[in-house]
């Protein structure tokens, strides 16, 4: 799951105006991003294993900092937190709608993931396996984007920038799901989720930018 993650930036940006999309953006991929910076500080770890499954190649036999229930849930409750410190976010309907960004990552990981996601440290793992069954971990991946993104549709300032991200991200889907090489090594596969999730939260940015109006 990658692009499917941000179905739920698209919803919690129609349901609130006031947080920005690139947040949202940050804050759904929060998990990873923060799994990306473990693993290149060896606290957490993953193993490249060709064909381990039909959708990738990455074992990820530990990381119960980031990926446990237990993890999860602090991070979401950390998110809700800290959008109090700042005066556009203050409020309990902003922190739920970010904690749930972030807890939304694991939902659709658990569906997707073999067993691999832990109630606390490296307890109870749990994960649907939806990875085995390319093609229909594809179809939901580009069922939820659509419908997050049709959600936001119908009260999007700028439509037709909003339809081209959308586009864009499926077709990255597609190119990640089918063709997108084997990762050289942990670390590396680190450093690119990692760029990735900072290209896109700026993408997001420029889509939700106010129009600039002219001077009359």
């Amino acid at each position: 799951m990658f692009t499917g993650h941000y179905s739920f930036s698209f919803a919690g940006k129609a349901a609130e105006k006031r947080i920005p999309l690139w947040l949202l953006f940050v804050a759904v991929q929060f998990i990873d991003v923060m799994w990306s910076i473990f693993v290149l500080l060896g606290v957490e770890k993953v193993r490249i294993v060709p064909g381990f499954t039909a959708s990738n190649a990455l074992d990820l036999y530990y990381m119960p900092y980031t990926h446990s229930l237990v993890g999860v849930l602090c991070w979401s409750a950390l998110a809700a937190a800290g959008c109090q410190l700042f005066a556009q976010l203050r409020g309990a309907r902003t922190g739920l709608i970010l904690a749930g960004a972030v807890f939304s990552h694991w939902i659709l990981d658990l569906i997707v993931h073999i067993p691999d996601l832990s109630i606390y440290d490296g307890v109870g793992k749990l994960g649907f396996g939806l990875w085995n069954y390319r093609g229909a971990a594809f179809a939901l991946e580009m069922a939820v984007l659509f419908g997050g993104s049709a959600l936001l549709y119908r009260t999007a300032t700028h439509k037709a920038r909003l339809v081209g991200f959308v586009i864009f991200l499926a077709a990255f889907q597609i190119f990640g799901t089918f063709f997108f090489p084997l990762p050289t090594s942990d670390r590396a596969m680190a450093f690119t989720a990692l760029f990735f999730y900072v290209v896109l939260a700026i993408v997001a940015w420029w889509v939700d930018r106010p129009q600039a109006t002219s001077p009359s």
